[in-house]
């Protein structure tokens, strides 16, 4: 059975008390509980994680190369500061999509910079739960 993996980075685990505007209204369990169920009509599996911290997640990838058919991430605050991320997503064979529940290039002009997209497979921004579901299918119809 193909395995995808989710990383949620750091404060996605507020949502629900984030601003409803850029974020939705649906908790990060919500969220997480609608990818099982998108992965699973698939056929695939999933593993999601959401972590705070920059080493972690880190970590987190490098043990994921090649025990993955494709890895799905939010940066969150990372995206735009975070070389050490970036470096490790290029430095992988597992591809890798990166999303974003707001449309960052629509918001504070810090957030128009994401350091790890240009070596992701591609980024998806704006589109909420949906940005997760585009992923899972982009990955459903890779070939690896």
């Amino acid at each position: 059975m193909q395995r995808l993996l989710v990383i949620h980075g750091p404060n996605l685990n507020l949502l629900g008390k984030r601003p409803e505007n850029y974020y939705g209204t649906l908790s990060l369990s919500e969220i997480d509980e609608k990818i099982r169920e998108y992965v699973k009509s698939k056929g695939m599996d999933v593993t999601i994680i959401q972590s705070n911290s920059e080493s972690e997640i880190i970590e987190i990838i490098q043990k994921a190369d090649n025990d993955f058919k494709g890895i799905i991430i939010n940066p969150a605050g990372f995206t735009h500061t975070s070389v050490a991320i970036r470096d490790c997503i290029e430095a992988i064979d597992a591809p890798v999509v990166e999303v974003h529940l707001s449309n960052i290039y629509a918001r504070e002009d810090f957030r128009h910079k994401s350091i790890t997209a240009p070596v992701c497979k591609g980024q998806i921004s704006g589109f909420g739960l949906n940005g997760y579901l585009l992923a899972i299918d982009y990955f459903d119809k890779e070939e690896r």
